[in-house]
């Protein structure tokens, strides 16, 4: 299923999601330039990989704090490739500009930033001894879609099935991709379980869907909205 776009009106304008689109979009065009050598180092030092933080926990001083902390923040801002990047940007870009107007722009970005570590720590928990550098928007993504599920559940979605075009609600389109990725990590930490191997960070996804859902109220309501929808 491919959603295409919301019904649900805002009432302000997505400056931060606007902005996060961008700033991603202009990160793997940077990428797309680097030969892959230089790439490839890129993603190691700014990728989180799980066995780092593992080195560092066991007493290693191979790897220092530094190093172990930032990229839980830059790897969200790197792709592998351009469906990884464009996949990402559109369902942040059907479901953001909502939760956006809902908590109002500063808020939205710590939110945004704030359900990307814990999607990351989700992952990198499951998978603590594993070599292979996480990357990519769609913890942090998923947290906004946990949010949207909680605050408008009954907005309908256009979505992509196959041959037809239908309006889904919201609850079921995000409960599904919920379950959905939450039954492939099971799956997967089974399959591949003390294996280094790449593939898609589920568990990123189930970590910030459950606490974008859980952190949205916490964070409230923006004061101030207009009552005038913007198209």
């Amino acid at each position: 299923m491919l959603p295409l776009r919301d019904d649900q009106a805002r009432y302000s304008t997505p400056w931060v999601n606007n902005f996060l689109i961008g700033l991603n979009l202009l990160i793997f065009l940077f990428e797309a330039t680097l030969d892959r050598q230089s790439l490839n180092i890129l993603i190691h030092q700014f990728g989180v990989v799980p066995y780092h933080l593992a080195a560092f926990l066991a007493g290693s001083t191979r790897y220092p704090l530094p190093a172990i902390v930032v990229p839980f923040f830059t790897s969200m801002f790197l792709h592998g490739s351009w469906m990884h990047v464009i996949g990402n940007m559109w369902f942040l870009y059907i479901f953001g500009d909502n939760v956006e107007d809902y908590l109002g722009h500063f808020k939205y970005l710590v939110f945004y930033i704030l359900t990307g570590l814990i999607a990351m720590s989700t992952q990198v928990a499951i998978n603590l001894h594993s070599t292979v550098p996480t990357l990519g928007a769609s913890g942090a993504i998923a947290g906004v879609l946990g949010a949207y599920f909680i605050l408008y559940p009954r907005a309908r979605v256009l979505t992509w099935f196959f041959v037809f075009v239908v309006w889904v609600p919201a609850w079921i389109i995000l409960g599904y991709w919920f379950v959905l990725n939450f039954l492939s990590g099971t799956a997967t930490a089974l399959a591949v379980q003390g294996q280094n191997v790449g593939g898609v960070a589920f568990w990123a996804h189930v970590g910030g869907f459950v606490s974008g859902a859980l952190l949205v109220k916490v964070f409230g309501e923006r004061r101030l909205r207009s009552p005038y929808a913007v198209g």
